[in-house]
């Protein structure tokens, strides 16, 4: 197997499950390591978080992004220690696996990506305690459709709603005030949704009610030492490739407030000419949503030490 039609993605919130990451820690020292330095970074232990929990710790944002942050980066030095050729054609993640992405492609070191994401996480849920909200999948509709329907709300309710993710064909993630996202729920059905499920989730990711965090995001990563990627990215609002530091600054500021663009992003990475996707994270999610944007690529989910070593061979 080579990797010049590879690309890897990483994961983002809603991926965390507690004992992400053990076993792979447990199985390859770099890994282990990998973890003991996020502890020491962090100032606290992440690790035992990740393996033991509690649960409720574990998916308060401030301390689920640099979790997945660190699981995957995890998995990714554990996959390239077997491998020294590991290095993809183009890279992309989704929401906080963006900022993943970008520290893999050595945009950011790992220090200073763990430091990023972890106010990052601070600064969003800080907006959702001042701008409560809420979110929702609608599966079925189209991205027009979705957006047509979060219009009508958004004038309706006088409140804040909009299209935060477009994961794949038929599916989609709504954003904005709770009162706009139950009333979107209870009208899916007139655009064809078959289902609309509330997410389990307190703010309202990629929608306006997370401006309060841009300022302090922006003001992170101006101080944030960022360089152009060595591998390219794919960034979520923009869809193409993040060319510079700027760039980088400029998409990852950008993204709190706006959509996640996952099925433009996979498509711009099979247009450079990728033909296997492999998502590196605690779960699968991602490797399931290429299957539905495209079902000629190959899609593979490395989220345990079993899963590394069938791949490693």
């Amino acid at each position: 197997m080579t990797f010049d039609t590879t690309a890897f993605v990483f994961p983002g919130q809603g991926s965390q499950v507690i004992g992400m990451g053990q076993d792979v820690a447990a199985a390859y020292d770099i890994a282990r390591q990998t973890f003991a330095e996020a502890d020491d970074v962090l100032g606290f232990s992440l690790s035992e978080m990740c393996f033991s929990g509690p649960e409720e710790a574990l998916n308060s944002t401030i301390n689920t992004q640099p979790a997945l942050f660190v699981c995957s980066i995890a998995i990714l030095r554990a996959l390239q220690s077997q491998r020294a050729d590991a290095s993809p054609r183009v890279m992309a993640g989704h929401s906080l696996g963006e900022l993943t992405a970008l520290t893999a492609a050595g945009a950011l070191s790992f220090a200073d990506g763990l430091r990023l994401v972890r106010e990052r996480g601070r600064l969003m849920e800080a907006a959702g305690q001042r701008n409560p909200g809420a979110m929702a999948a609608l599966l079925g509709p189209d991205t027009a459709a979705v957006r047509e329907l979060c219009a009508r709300i958004a004038e309706q309710t006088g409140k804040v709603l909009v299209l935060a993710n477009d994961n794949c064909p038929g599916q989609a993630v709504i954003s904005g005030d709770v009162e706009a996202v139950d009333a979107a729920i209870a009208d899916a059905k007139s655009i064809g949704a078959r289902r609309a499920l509330k997410l389990a989730v307190s703010i309202a990711s990629h929608s306006p009610l997370m401006a309060p965090a841009q300022d302090g995001f922006r003001a992170a990563l101006a101080n944030t030492p960022i360089s152009a990627p060595s591998t390219p990215v794919v960034g979520n609002v923009s869809a193409a490739l993040l060319s510079d530091a700027d760039a980088i600054r400029e998409e990852l500021a950008n993204q709190l407030t706006q959509s996640v663009r996952w099925t433009e992003s996979v498509q711009a990475m099979i247009a450079t000419g990728v033909t296997q996707i492999v998502e590196i994270g605690s779960k699968d999610v991602l490797a399931g949503l290429v299957k539905r944007i495209d079902a000629s690529v190959t899609s593979t989910a490395l989220n345990s030490a079993d899963a590394l070593r069938a791949f490693v061979g």
